[in-house]
C-alpha cells in the first residue's frame, strides 16, 4: 500500500475552490429520475466512485443513462429487469436500491467491497421483505427476487444506524402499490438534514410526502403511491467536501473562497460555518460565495455532531490542532460508516502523538504537540482528507491510500496541491484541475 506524502506549509494559505456537486443530491436525482414518468436531465452531477456506481447499477437494470460530463440525461426504462450491482463501499447505492430493485423483473444481486460487508444493512433488507419482497441474504451479497411490482404499506424500522434506511424507503416509494408509512422505532435518528433533503426532492417531483413536522413530532414519514415527475435537476456543490479545503484556512491562518455555495440548503455540511465560527474563524457567505478566514489560534469546541456526523473526521483534525479541549458528541452511529470513524480518529491522531479518548457517543480531544507519521485512511475517504488537512500543519504526514477519496472527490491531491500554491481550484465535472 503507497503512503502519500501530505504538504506540509508554513505560510497562510489563499486560494479560490470550486467543487463539483453534491453526492447526495446526485444519487437521489438518478434513483429518481430512473423511475420517472419521462426523461430528466442532471446538471452539475458528480462524477465520483460512488455515483458512477449507482449510475452503473441503474443502467445494468435497464436505465438509459447518457453524457459524459457533469451534464446527465437519464430515460427511465419500460421496465426494470434482473442485473447484478456492485455496491463498492457506497451506502447509497447499498441502502438506496433493494426497493427499486424490488420493481424489477427478475433477480438483482448485489455485491461491494469486501469492507462493505461490515456495513448495517438489515433495517433496509427486512423492511423491504415485510413490504412483499424476497430477499436471500442479510448483508452483502444478497439477491432481491424482483417481481416488478412491491405492494408497500406501513413499515416500523429501527434507522438508528443510518438515516439512509429511511431515505431509501422514500425514494421509491410512489412506485409502489400502497406507497408507504415508514416508522422509526429506535435511538434518536443520526443525520436528519439527509432526510430533509429526501422530502424535498421527492417534492419537488411532484410526489406527496407527509413528514415530522417538528423535532418533537412522532418519526413517521409517509409517501402516496402515484407518478413521480421528470425534474431538471440542478444540482449544488459538495459541501461536506468543501470541508477540508475550509479547514486549510482555519488552521493556517488562511483565506479560502468558495463560489456557488447555496443560501439555502438541506445538505448537513452547511453546518460547517457555524462550527468555524464557533472555533474562532470567520465565515462570510455574500454574492454566492462563501469566504472562510483562519484566526491566529484555533479555539477548542463543545458539540453534538448528531445531525451531521460525515464534518466528524474534519472537525477532529481541527480539534486535534486546537489550543484548548473539545468535546465531539452524539455520533456513536459513526461506528457504522465506511469504517469506525470514532476508533479510526482516535487511533490515528494518536499515532501522532495526540491526546484522543473515544467515549460512548463520540471523542474527548485534548490539545498537544503532533508529530509526523503515517496515517492509516481505513478505505475511507474522510478519514483521509482529515489527514491531510493535519499534514498542513504537522511535517512529516503521510497517508495510505489517499486514493480512497476518489469515492466523492476524484483528483483530491491536484486540487489540494492547487490550493496550496494559491490557485484558482476548479474541480470540474469530474474532479480535474483546470
Amino acid at each position: 500500500m503507497s503512503f502519500w506524502p501530505a504538504p506540509h506549509t508554513d505560510r497562510s494559505v489563499h486560494a479560490t475552490v470550486t467543487l463539483p456537486g453534491s453526492k447526495s443530491i446526485t444519487n437521489r436525482a438518478l434513483i429518481l429520475a430512473a423511475l420517472a414518468d419521462r426523461p430528466s436531465t442532471i446538471t452539475g452531477a458528480l462524477r465520483s466512485r460512488d455515483t458512477d456506481l449507482m449510475s452503473a447499477a441503474l443502467r445494468a437494470m435497464g436505465t438509459e443513462i447518457d453524457g459524459e460530463g457533469d451534464t446527465l440525461t437519464v430515460t427511465p426504462a419500460e421496465a426494470l429487469h434482473n442485473a447484478t450491482v456492485d455496491c463498492g463501499l457506497a451506502g447509497t447505492v447499498m441502502r438506496f436500491l433493494p426497493p427499486v430493485a424490488a420493481l424489477a423483473h427478475g433477480d438483482v444481486a448485489f455485491f461491494g467491497d469486501e469492507q462493505a460487508r461490515l456495513r448495517p444493512l438489515g433495517p433496509i433488507l427486512d423492511a423491504v421483505r415485510r413490504l412483499g419482497v424476497e430477499i436471500d441474504g442479510d448483508s452483502l451479497p444478497f439477491v432481491v427476487h424482483g417481481s416488478g411490482t412491491l405492494r408497500g404499506g406501513e413499515v416500523t424500522i429501527d434507522a438508528s444506524g443510518s438515516s439512509q434506511f429511511v431515505s431509501g424507503l422514500l425514494l421509491s416509494a410512489a412506485r409502489f402499490e400502497q406507497g408507504v408509512t415508514v416508522r422509526h422505532d429506535g435511538a434518536p435518528l443520526p443525520s436528519l438534514p439527509h432526510i430533509a433533503m429526501t422530502v424535498q426532492m421527492l417534492r419537488e417531483a411532484g410526489v406527496e410526502v407527509q413528514a415530522p413536522s417538528g423535532p418533537r413530532a412522532e418519526q413517521v414519514w409517509s409517501v402516496a403511491p402515484g407518478p413521480i415527475h421528470a425534474v431538471d435537476w440542478d444540482v449544488e456543490p459538495d459541501l461536506s467536501n468543501a470541508t477540508p479545503f475550509l479547514a486549510a484556512a482555519a488552521v493556517t491562518g488562511g483565506e479560502v473562497t468558495v463560489p456557488h455555495w447555496p443560501s439555502l440548503t438541506t445538505q448537513g455540511g452547511d453546518v460547517i460555518r457555524e462550527i468555524l465560527v464557533r472555533m474562532g474563524a470567520e465565515a462570510r457567505r455574500s454574492d454566492g460565495k462563501l469566504v472562510v478566514r483562519g484566526p491566529d489560534r484555533l479555539a477548542g469546541i463543545d458539540i453534538d455532531l448528531h445531525d451531521v456526523g460525515e464534518l466528524t473526521p474534519t472537525v477532529a483534525a481541527l480539534a486535534a490542532l486546537a489550543d484548548s479541549p473539545s468535546r465531539l458528541r452524539g455520533i456513536a452511529h459513526l461506528r457504522g460508516h465506511e469504517t469506525d470513524r470514532l476508533a479510526a480518529l482516535s487511533t490515528e491522531i494518536n499515532r501522532l502523538g495526540g491526546k484522543v479518548t473515544e467515549t460512548e457517543d463520540g471523542l474527548h480531544i485534548e490539545p498537544t504537540a503532533l508529530r509526523g507519521g503515517r496515517w492509516h485512511s481505513y478505505a475511507d475517504h474522510r478519514m483521509a482528507t482529515a489527514g491531510a488537512i493535519l499534514g498542513l500543519r504537522v511535517p512529516g504526514v503521510t497517508i495510505e491510500d489517499i486514493g480512497t477519496t476518489a469515492k466523492t472527490l476524484p483528483n483530491f491531491v491536484e486540487l489540494w496541491d492547487a490550493m496550496l500554491s494559491d490557485g484558482q481550484v476548479d474541480a470540474g465535472p469530474a474532479g480535474a484541475v483546470r
